[in-house]
């Protein structure tokens, strides 16, 4: 298990370092998004990533690997924005928005080792595009939940499938970033 954090440490700093010059460049813009808003902007990222596995070819220059990353990044933004609440301009400042992105970060990691624990890892013998139907699948889940006004009746709750996806999207920045699977 000392490997994986290893490897989840380095493809989320990989993460955090996009996610900190767009900060830069954009400021946290992203603020404005109502949840639906982000729900929708994983969505084109996990389409994207699906469409690419099944065509095999990109005729625009980013692969899989960013897009994950956009996924991770779009999910935590998605857990600031749930804290947060959503708001009609830029209301924090970037060392604020990386302290929340750092946070929830380390929340997800944590998750991740509860449920390496449990399941053994099995993660590591799934393939990358089971975890984007994965992703899909959870992003399904949540538009239902946002159809439902966030109300559930036995099933968890909009953070708990945003933290899911940032994970499954870490895992798949793993097997490629440690070439344990070709896209």
């Amino acid at each position: 298990m000392d490997a994986t954090n290893q490897q989840f440490d380095e493809v989320a700093a990989l993460c955090r370092e996009i996610f900190s010059k767009k900060l830069t460049d954009y400021g946290a813009s992203w603020r404005i998004l109502r949840p639906e808003s982000v729900t929708d902007q994983i969505f084109i990222k996990a389409n994207r990533i699906r469409s690419l596995e099944m065509k095999r070819e990109s005729r625009v220059e980013e692969g899989i690997f960013p897009e994950f990353i956009g996924i991770v990044n779009y999910g935590i933004i998605g857990l600031i924005q749930l804290k947060l609440g959503y708001a009609d301009c830029v209301d924090i400042t970037a060392e604020e928005a990386l302290s929340l992105y750092d946070g929830f970060l380390q929340q997800a990691k944590a998750l991740m080792n509860a449920k390496n624990h449990d399941y053994d890892e099995a993660w590591r013998s799934m393939r990358i595009s089971s975890y984007t139907d994965l992703i899909l699948m959870k992003i399904y889940r949540i538009k239902e939940i946002e159809s439902n006004q966030g109300k559930t009746l036995i099933s968890e709750g909009i953070d708990a499938n945003y933290l899911d996806m940032i994970n499954y999207a870490i895992f798949g920045l793993i097997k490629l970033h440690f070439g344990e699977e070709r896209a």
